[in-house]
């Protein structure tokens, strides 16, 4: 709440979930183990990439100049841990045109089908 008194509302709000197919995963694994057997390679590889994820959103402005952040790491029942991210900026974010192209409607709806874990409609 403190952030809200300060700031207002947060402009953006991120999820990132762990995938347990990413190569940095599978590549440590033994033979037979899933993700869900070795928790400390599972959260290790997903907090390297949630800090990539943060610098790129923070350092390199991918969403315009960040005024302040914050986030929450839980862990799913599944075994998979996942962030829900909290960004202020400080010009507010700005409705991008929306797609009208089925073309690049199918290209994005791939994109998530393949790395979404839920479903967002476009």
């Amino acid at each position: 709440m403190t952030y809200v008194r300060a700031y207002g509302r947060p402009d953006l709000l991120v999820t990132f979930t762990c995938n347990p197919t990413w190569n940095e995963i599978k590549e440590l694994l033994l033979v037979g183990q899933s993700s869900s057997d070795r928790h400390d390679i599972t959260a290790r590889v997903f907090k390297q990439k949630l800090e990539c994820l943060m610098d790129f959103i923070i350092k390199h402005h991918v969403f315009g100049e960040t005024r302040c952040w914050m986030y929450s790491i839980e862990w799913q029942k599944r075994g998979l841990p996942h962030a829900h991210i909290l960004v202020w900026l400080i010009n507010k974010f700005r409705q991008i045109k929306l797609i009208k192209s089925s073309q690049q409607k199918y290209q994005i709806s791939k994109v998530i089908q393949t790395y979404s874990t839920s479903s967002p409609k476009i």
